[in-house]
């Protein structure tokens, strides 16, 4: 009898390990509490693949940082994910940032980065520009990349699916009970047995981990907020800018996204509730006032959304992943937060491993390589979408005028492995509502596909899954009512 396996989190983690673990004869499942992956931190960060020269020599943290980055773009490739490699700065605009420059240089030497060099005021904008002129230096990393994150979770998703993992959504692991023969996880609505467990579960892993160990783990929400600004046809940064890090972390940057847009922020907030992704006025102006230290011409009027991510941060700063000691059968990602997005590969390689060797599995014989996506329309040439559309005459109907988004490219999200099911896993899985007017044009007949591919009534749309329901009933209803 296979063995049952249950990883808690369906986050760009618990994705990439569930992708990784799928290479084995084993009962695979995902456990996620919000409606579809990527619903936690993974959905909302900056999307960078940091160099490594940042993070602490010695530690998981630069260890897996330096890994992971090396392995990006054959992991992108493989997967059809969007990745590109413009580069990033790290800006000194006093003395005392110069000699925090030369720190991260030698970090980075030590932790093994390549490609880095130290760079003065005139170099710095003949390359960036738009940077302030008062700025006295950068570092200058050429290995630093960017990707899209919710795009890269649902590749590994689906590709895990693809391979016999079977996901479960709105379920949160609230308690975890340790048997003779294994574990049984409860959550509000029932309860699970597996042999094997995972704890990928970001903010609540200390929770979970503080259950069944004695060596307790302590998780700090660290909240940033987010500016992002709608395509420009000059792009103003080509690289990410970054400032001099903090103990909070590594500051406000100025990027540019996988997909054209820039980016400002993050904000770093400790804050009590792990779940409160609020935007607010003050984090939102702290963005902005520090971002004009890097770019004094700051305009918002392309500004088509804010947003805010928690970073599950641990008290102790580094990443925690392996067995959990002295208890069989668990294992666990614990605090994983920047660079954990570009540290992913790494992490999945490493804990699916350990998971291999402590459990005795076998490796399949029939495992499934990815089926990569189609181009995006928008990004195909006249003679590609005459293509497409022959192939399919839904790709000659256009669903979302902003960022050029197709019906046929919409259903096909929704019939994905693991499939959108909501306006929100549509609009990151196509991009249709990411544009200026944020779905204010496309989210109606949005909502109208998904009623059709997922044969449920419009009244039972969501735009986030739970009770974020778009309609409160029909004309008919009302007019029964009356």
């Amino acid at each position: 009898m296979q063995k049952k396996v249950l990883i808690i989190g369906a986050g760009v983690i618990g994705c990439a390990i569930a992708r990784e673990l799928s290479r084995y004869q084993i009962d695979l499942t995902v456990l996620e509490r919000g409606h579809d992956v990527c619903e936690g931190s993974s959905k909302a960060n900056s999307g960078i693949v940091h160099a490594g020269f940042d993070a602490k020599p010695g530690t998981m943290k630069a260890k897996l940082n330096v890994e992971g980055s090396q392995q990006y773009e054959a992991f992108c490739a493989e997967l059809g994910v969007p990745y590109s490699q413009p580069g990033a700065m790290v800006l000194a605009f006093t003395d005392e940032e110069t000699e925090t420059l030369q720190v991260l240089y030698r970090q980075g030497i030590e932790n093994g980065v390549k490609d880095l060099s130290l760079l003065n005021t005139a170099e710095v904008l003949a390359l960036e520009p738009n940077v302030n002129p008062e700025v006295k230096g950068a570092l200058l990393a050429k290995t630093s990349g960017l990707v899209s994150p919710y795009e890269l979770t649902y590749a590994l998703a689906d590709h895990a699916a693809l391979n016999g993992a079977h996901f479960i959504f709105n379920e949160e692991a609230e308690t975890l009970v340790q048997t003779g023969d294994g574990w049984i996880v409860h959550t509000r609505n029932g309860q699970y047995e597996a042999d094997v467990i995972i704890n990928c579960s970001g903010v609540s892993s200390a929770k979970l981990h503080n259950q069944i160990s004695d060596d307790k783990r302590e998780i700090i929400n660290r909240r940033g907020q987010y500016w992002l600004l709608d395509h420009d046809v000059h792009r103003l940064f080509t690289m990410t800018m970054f400032q001099c890090p903090t103990k909070m972390g590594k500051g406000v940057l100025v990027s540019p996204t996988v997909h054209g847009n820039l980016l400002l922020g993050p904000t770093a907030e400790d804050i009590p509730d792990a779940l409160d992704t609020s935007t607010t006025a003050e984090g939102l102006a702290n963005v902005l006032n520090t971002a004009r230290k890097t770019w004094p011409g700051i305009n918002t009027r392309t500004g088509i959304t804010n947003f805010s991510g928690i970073r599950a941060h641990e008290k102790n700063g580094d990443f925690i992943i392996g067995r959990v000691e002295g208890v069989k059968g668990a294992y666990e990602t614990v605090g994983i937060e920047s660079p954990g997005l570009t540290s992913c590969p790494a992490i999945a390689k490493l804990l699916a491993d350990q998971v291999a060797e402590g459990e005795a599995l076998e490796k399949k014989a029939d495992f499934k390589a990815p089926v990569k996506l189609p181009k995006p329309f928008n990004e195909m040439t006249d003679e590609e979408r005459r293509a497409a559309i022959a192939a399919d005459p839904l790709n000659g109907k256009l669903i979302c005028r902003c960022e050029v988004v197709t019906e046929g490219e919409i259903r096909a999200a929704i019939r994905r492995p693991v499939g959108a099911t909501s306006i929100d896993g549509v609009k990151r899985r196509t991009r249709a509502g990411m544009g200026r007017c944020q779905g204010g044009f496309c989210s109606p007949r949005v909502a109208e596909i998904l009623a059709e591919e997922l044969k449920i009534p419009m009244t039972e749309v969501t735009k986030c899954g739970n009770e974020s329901k778009l309609l409160v009933g029909t004309l008919s209803d009302s007019f029964a009512e009356v």
